[in-house]
């Protein structure tokens, strides 16, 4: 308790009296520190030197909260004393920071009222590195003061991870969406009007059962939940069955397979609508085979249902299959080992041993599954034609012709709604029931073979799905190769060369294609997002798996209020919360990053917490037994075991971010864009095979990822053999 509020507090005094406070014109990093313009400059100077020099007073509480922690951490005293001094000087200064921050603005004080009783004051704008580095700092220390007076068990660890996942959940996902979702209840003037709701939402098109009773179509909700129920079910049962294969197939070539099954994940977008069209479209393969050989018309039945739940299961079968495969690596052949000297056949062992085992890793892949379905906004607005979800319907009130905020946040709100109770659904599923399956000891065990139906029904459902996937890739990606899809298949490279070109000049290589500039800016962002996202998502399973406090059914509900939203909505939330001080974020990297990690921190956290539900809490008992405390058993003992969780995370945040339009067309700027941005503008103009061509480096630099990042996490080792492959 003491080491941890003592770095808090000296890290905190150190930002406070060296680092900018204010964000720079270079971005978050810059720190002037040439000559004394960290003391005396009043764009650069740090809150010290600004309260100093600039007659900034309510910076003060920056500089003296840090000051109190670290003394409290260097004199000597009573534990009790210096715990409350801890907790006194953390959870004051965070208070006083985000007074501070929020009350003055670009004008001065933010309402007249704090003018009147504190008079004029000088502007601010957002927060800038010593600014940022303060609060986070101030939050290690009023855990130490929380752990020493008790709470989270005592643990500093505990309580750190807790305060700062509470922190950047309300930050970046509850405040933009609270902002946003607020529309709802005022009217087009603006005004605050609690009934407004009850009108946006009392609309036929939205609850009309029309199409069971001989209509033409039923209302948004209901398909939206019909199509997310049909999603779910289906990338749950593909995924179960590409992990029980890919696991316990006894395939002599498993590794292909998992290849082929994470393909869809690292597809940019419209590679997979394109594919289906050019399949099952009107002037597709199989359309046109289907008229010349049978003289059957198909017509245009891809454009609706059918083909956003065909589109959907293509994309969202590798979540589950991330989910899932980890869940089936850690069962352990004990329990089965056990039915079978039972008398109990293969079939019996299979289905009332092995499947409930999985039943976490299957609720957390349906969850999974029906919010990525609400939320999705691509799939739906490419073939959804006359078949209207929520999604499209937001994003028509957010762009369209008469844009009414007001309408998409009542949506948003019946989203949030529907997410909650697939949540609460999936809780009581799952509660009250231990899936224990790794213990502390080795087991020798083998893991017994899928019994024979089993496997005939999953090589059944695998092998045409892989083979479409190969044939829809297959056709897409030609498009790139060839001079025009649909009317010239002259072969070329053309359109690679426009988007990647590269000649040598006077100051050496110049990187002259058109796409290098996108690319290269989404791998780096993505490159940071990605461990951020995962680790903060092992970290939160961990925290929901293994402790109890106050509120965290609450918490855990809030990781998923972003990604039960269409990307659309976070990108306007986004804007809208970080467009003006204290977190100016707006036109930056960071707004991206921030975006990039708690858009997909679900998928983390789902992931981690399925493989914590494996893994024996006396594991932790017994690292606490022998003088370990919360970080020494996460990192020693339970973090070399979640290593399937880990690679999940890794792999679905880096290509997420990869490949993500919908919550970031808002947030691109001319210096940042995104190749996903680039992508859709080509397709916009009409130039499919430069997008194409870009999508394919794209395709080629996450599988490269995907390679690293398997190699550089490993593989975790839990003592069990491995059979030969059949």
């Amino acid at each position: 308790m003491r080491k941890a509020g003592g770095i808090g507090g000296a890290l905190g005094l150190f930002a406070a009296l060296l680092l900018p406070w204010y964000l720079q014109q270079d971005g978050l990093g810059a720190v002037p520190w040439a000559g004394l313009a960290w003391l005396t400059d009043a764009d650069a100077g740090s809150a010290l030197g600004l309260a100093l020099t600039e007659g900034r007073w309510w910076l003060w509480p920056a500089v003296l909260a840090p000051a109190l922690a670290l003394a409290a951490a260097v004199l000597p005293m009573a534990r009790s004393m210096r715990a409350s001094l801890f907790a006194l000087a953390g959870g004051a200064g965070l208070l006083l920071w985000a007074a501070q921050g929020w009350s003055i603005g670009v004008r001065g004080w933010n309402a007249p009222a704090l003018e009147t009783m504190f008079g004029e004051v000088d502007r601010q704008f957002g927060i800038g590195l010593g600014g940022a580095l303060v609060p986070l700092c101030l939050l290690l220390v009023l855990a130490a003061g929380l752990a020493g007076r008790g709470a989270f068990r005592g643990d500093p660890f505990t309580a750190a991870i807790a305060l700062l996942i509470t922190a950047g959940v309300g930050l970046f996902t509850f405040w933009p969406l609270a902002a946003m979702l607020s529309d709802a209840f005022r009217d087009t003037a603006g005004d605050l009007v609690p009934m407004a709701i009850v009108g946006r939402l009392a609309d036929d098109r939205l609850w009309s059962f029309a199409c069971l009773i001989g209509g033409t179509r039923c209302g948004v909700v209901w398909n939206t939940m019909f199509l997310a129920t049909l999603t779910a079910s289906g990338t749950t049962a593909l995924g179960l069955a590409f992990a029980l294969l890919a696991v316990r197939g006894r395939l002599r070539f498993p590794k292909p397979l998992r290849l082929l099954t994470v393909l869809p994940i690292v597809t940019p977008p419209f590679i997979l609508g394109l594919g289906l069209i050019l399949i099952f479209g009107r002037s597709g393969l199989v359309s046109q085979a289907a008229d010349a050989w049978f003289g059957i018309e198909l017509g245009r039945w891809i454009y609706g249902l059918p083909g956003v739940l065909l589109a959907q299961l293509f994309s969202f079968t590798p979540i589950a299959f991330l989910v899932l495969i980890g869940v089936v690596e850690g069962l352990s052949p004990t329990l089965e080992e056990a039915s079978r000297t039972l008398r109990a056949d293969d079939r019996t062992t299979f289905f009332n041993v092995t499947l409930p085992m999985l039943r976490p890793g299957l609720a957390n892949a349906f969850l999974l599954g029906f919010v990525e379905s609400i939320a999705d906004f691509g799939n739906p607005i490419v073939l959804g034609g006359q078949f209207a979800v929520l999604s499209t319907e937001i994003f028509f009130a957010v762009v369209g012709a008469q844009a009414d905020g007001g309408r998409a946040a009542a949506l948003a709100l019946v989203l949030l709604v529907v997410a909650l109770g697939v949540f609460a659904v999936q809780r009581r599923l799952t509660a009250g029931k231990s899936y224990v399956s790794i213990g502390g000891k080795g087991d020798a065990g083998l893991a017994p073979p899928l019994p024979a139906g089993v496997r005939r029904l999953c090589l059944m459902v695998v092998l045409p799905w892989a083979t479409l996937t190969l044939v829809l890739y297959g056709l897409a990606i030609a498009g790139g190769f060839v001079e025009v899809w649909g009317r010239d298949f002259t072969p070329t490279l053309r359109h690679m060369e426009k988007a990647f070109s590269a000649e040598w000049g006077e100051h050496g290589l110049a990187l002259t294609g058109l796409a290098w500039n996108s690319v290269l800016t989404t791998v780096t962002l993505a490159a940071a997002a990605a461990p951020l996202t995962a680790g903060l998502g092992i970290l939160a399973a961990w925290l929901f798996s293994r402790t109890r406090f106050y509120g965290k059914g609450t918490l855990e509900f809030a990781t998923l209020l972003s990604f039960a939203v269409p990307g659309t909505v976070i990108g306007v939330a986004y804007v809208r919360a970080f467009n003006l001080p204290p977190l100016e974020l707006a036109g930056t990297a960071a707004i991206i990053i921030a975006c990039f990690v708690f858009r997909n921190l679900p998928v983390g956290l789902r992931g981690g917490m399925a493989a914590m539900s494996q893994i024996d809490k006396s594991l932790d008992e017994a690292s606490a037994v022998l003088g370990g405390g919360g970080a020494d058993g996460f990192r020693r003992i339970i973090l070399p075991l979640l290593r399937p969780a880990i690679i999940a995370g890794l792999i679905y945040a880096f290509v997420r971010a990869m490949t993500t339009i919908s919550a970031v067309i808002f947030l691109v700027t001319a210096e940042y864009e995104l190749a996903t941005v680039f992508i859709v503008n080509r397709v916009i103009n009409g130039d499919y095979g430069l997008a194409i061509a870009t999508a394919v480096v794209l395709i080629g630099l996450m599988l490269t990822a995907l390679g690293l990042i398997t190699l550089l996490v490993g593989q975790r080792r839990i003592g069990r053999r491995k059979d030969m492959p059949a």
